[in-house]
């Protein structure tokens, strides 16, 4: 069982960065690839973003590469995610996920737990 809890949102304007954080309990949050999904208000959960067991491999959606980074620190049950030139596109409530498959995956129902969400809203 593994305990996801995001932190970080906030109210940013047009241009600017956030980081959002995601702490995980449990003894195994090494064993998990770890992905980042937004839904923005009456729309479907988005993939916007996965990170390897080990760090090592990321993936972005198209929409948000280039301008965000994910980061995964085993050593403090971690997950990352860095926000840079923010748009009023990206304003969405944002999930950190952790999955126990052998393949990483953009695919929110192959992932195991979720946390309960942050709000980001920018504005122009």
């Amino acid at each position: 069982q593994v305990q996801l809890v995001e932190s970080g949102g906030g109210l940013v304007q047009a241009g600017g960065s956030l980081r959002l954080s995601c702490a995980a309990s449990g003894r195994t949050f090494s064993s998990y690839h770890m992905g980042w999904f937004r839904q923005a208000p009456g729309k479907e959960r988005r993939f916007v973003g996965s990170i390897s067991r080990n760090g090592g491999t990321t993936y972005y959606a198209d929409s948000v590469k280039g301008r965000f980074t994910i980061s995964k620190d085993n050593a403090k049950n971690t997950v990352y995610l860095q926000m840079n030139s923010l748009k009023p596109a990206d304003t969405a409530v944002y999930y950190c996920a952790a999955d126990s498959g052998l393949i990483m995956t953009m695919t929110s129902g192959q992932y195991d737990y979720w946390g309960q969400g942050t709000h980001v809203t920018v504005s122009s």
